[in-house]
C-alpha cells in the first residue's frame, strides 16, 4: 500500500468531506471523496523544487471545486516542506496566478528544467 503522509491537512472523513493526501510512493497528491480517488496532481522533486506537471479530476467529480482544493493544499504542503514550486501543469500555473499568496514560492519553468522533466518522465523524443 502506498505510504500516505498525514502531514497534509485532512478534512474529517466522518462527514464525507474531500480528503487531500500526499502519496510519496506515487509522487502525487490525491483528493479522495468517500474513500475513492477523485483527482490528483503529480509532481517530481528536483533539489529544493517540486515540479507540478499534471493535474486531473475524474469527470464524475467535475465542477465541485476539487481541483482547486487539491492544488491549494498541495502548494501549502510544499511550502511547509521548505520547497519551491515550479508550475509546469497549466492548471497549477493558473491557480498560482489567481492566488498571489503563493508567488513567493513559485519559480519559472526554464528550458533546462523542462528538458530534465522530459527525461525524468521518459517522454523525451531522443530515446
Amino acid at each position: 500500500m502506498p505510504r500516505r503522509n498525514p502531514s497534509v491537512k485532512e478534512e474529517s472523513e466522518e462527514h464525507d468531506e474531500p480528503v487531500v493526501r500526499r502519496v510519496d510512493a506515487e509522487r502525487l497528491y490525491e483528493i479522495a471523496v468517500e474513500g475513492a480517488r477523485a483527482g490528483l496532481t503529480a509532481y517530481r522533486d528536483r533539489g529544493g523544487q517540486r515540479i507540478f506537471y499534471h493535474t486531473e479530476v475524474d469527470k464524475a467529480f467535475a465542477r465541485q471545486g476539487l481541483a482547486s482544493r487539491l492544488v491549494e493544499q498541495a502548494l501549502a504542503d510544499t511550502r511547509a516542506a521548505g520547497k519551491r514550486v515550479v508550475p509546469v501543469c497549466p492548471y497549477v500555473a493558473r491557480f498560482i496566478k489567481k492566488h498571489p499568496e503563493f508567488d513567493d514560492i513559485a519559480d519559472p519553468a526554464t528550458p533546462e528544467l523542462l528538458q530534465w522533466l522530459e527525461i525524468e518522465l521518459g517522454t523525451s523524443d531522443r530515446g
